[in-house]
């Protein structure tokens, strides 16, 4: 088992938790964002390397047995707000990585690295330059610091060759001023050729977005019937507050539904995709209240599908914000979010695990959790066996049934939630995995 941290790597007995092999290189002094405070999401492995994204953007590589260093490569100068968060993907021969940085006013991309060398096959620009196909949906002074950072790991599907990556918020996150239109491809899904990085298709959730809803929630693909035919699917349940169906053959909208019970923003999604905008206005002190807040209806914590019950799981965080905006000039080693998202006095926030129909968008069950940090972070993971495991918001490690979400069992852990389950087989014996704290927790399943 490989555990990450900001620049560091600990390869561990999958069946102790002995520590096999440790991989440490100092942190990155004067980072701006969240690379500063040590985020770091995971690795990838590739036959006997292993692959993890530093603090201050290079991509490095490694021997998954001893650690030894192979090569590395710079993915963006961290002088310019660029940071490295997120896990790596491989696919094929290559692997793939974006950057953090968008609330600091980079301009995002998606790069892929020939898995033995390190060497750049191809780069993927999530703002295009002007003249370039998208320029267009940028109108205004605002040109080089436009975000749409591709911070969280996109997924693979190698029957269509292609990789679908989610993209970031635009830059400044609060004030859309200076970059009127839709602001392509920010709040997408992009789907790459993983062989050239060609853009096949895109589907934005949020055009012109103003409160920090990025698209950084994973996508799911999924095969299953839709309205009687077999179909390749892919899922996301958006920051938006809106739950999304697409074909990922051509990027079609096959089903777009609200699945908060407060949101204000928008009436609905029209068939193309788009939202219904309602017209939200500021009051006297130039705020204006809007459902959800920036931390979204939900967030980057992992998601699951269970293709025996047909229902997607995830955590749902009912919560709303008073935005206000303000112009800034871009600095570097500063944040570039234009203004600034407060909770609305008296008003609190739930939170709770979710079960969706992905046929018809429905709620089947909800599972409310107790009152705590609202910005505990923690994913879901569903089993063949028919339970879902989750990190509750009171910092309890839980386990419910996937057909009614009765809970089942529960280990209290006393820690804020940053990481979401995961589950592998050792020794013929299955385990599920969280990271607690300082500490990795796991746990045998009955036989």
């Amino acid at each position: 088992m490989y555990v990450s941290s900001a620049n560091e790597v600990y390869a561990l007995d999958a069946g102790s938790g002995r520590q096999v092999w440790h991989f440490r290189r100092a942190r990155t002094n004067g980072l701006a964002g969240n690379a500063a405070v040590g985020f770091n999401r995971g690795v990838a492995i590739s036959g006997d390397r292993l692959f993890m994204l530093t603090d201050n953007a290079h991509m490095i590589s490694m021997d998954r047995s001893n650690g030894e260093f192979l090569w590395e490569t710079e993915m963006a100068d961290w002088h310019q707000n660029y940071n490295g968060t997120s896990a790596p993907l491989v696919a094929g021969n290559l692997v793939i990585s974006g950057t953090a940085g968008g609330d600091e006013g980079v301009r995002g991309f998606v790069a892929a690295f020939d898995a033995a060398s390190g060497k750049e096959a191809w780069r993927f620009w999530t703002v295009p330059n002007p003249g370039e196909p998208g320029s267009e949906t940028w109108q205004g002074k605002q040109i080089e610091h436009r975000g749409g950072a591709s911070w969280m790991t996109g997924t693979y599907d190698p029957q269509l060759d292609v990789v679908f990556w989610p993209t970031g918020n635009p830059g400044l996150d609060y004030n859309g001023d200076d970059r009127q239109g839709d602001n392509l491809y920010s709040d997408s899904i992009v789907a790459l050729e993983v062989k050239t990085g060609k853009l096949r298709w895109h589907f934005q959730f949020t055009p012109h977005d103003v409160h920090d809803w990025d698209a950084e929630e994973p996508p799911v693909l999924v095969d299953a019937n839709w309205q009687g035919q077999p179909r390749k699917l892919l899922l996301q349940a958006n920051r938006n507050g809106f739950f999304y169906v697409l074909d990922r053959t051509n990027g079609q909208l096959l089903l777009a539904k609200q699945f908060l019970k407060t949101l204000n923003w928008a009436r609905g999604i029209d068939a193309k995709g788009r939202p219904i905008l309602n017209d939200l206005k500021e009051n006297a002190q130039g705020e204006t209240y809007v459902c959800p807040g920036f931390q979204g209806g939900t967030n980057w914590f992992s998601t699951s599908f269970n293709p025996a019950t047909g229902l997607y799981y995830f955590q749902a965080l009912e919560r709303c914000n008073l935005f206000s905006k303000r112009a800034m000039e871009w600095e570097a080693g500063k944040g570039f979010m234009g203004g600034a998202a407060r909770p609305a006095p008296g008003e609190t926030f739930t939170k709770s695990l979710r079960a969706i129909n992905i046929q018809t968008g429905d709620i089947v069950w909800d599972v409310p959790q107790v009152s705590g940090a609202a910005t505990a972070s923690a994913g879901v993971i569903s089993t063949a066996s028919g339970l879902v495991f989750f990190g509750e918001n009171s910092g309890a490690f839980m386990a419910a049934d996937a057909a009614t979400g009765k809970l089942l069992w529960e280990f209290p852990t006393n820690q804020t939630w940053k990481a979401s389950p995961m589950t592998y087989v050792f020794d013929n014996k299955q385990y599920v995995a969280i990271a607690a704290g300082q500490s990795i927790i796991a746990f045998a399943l009955p036989e």
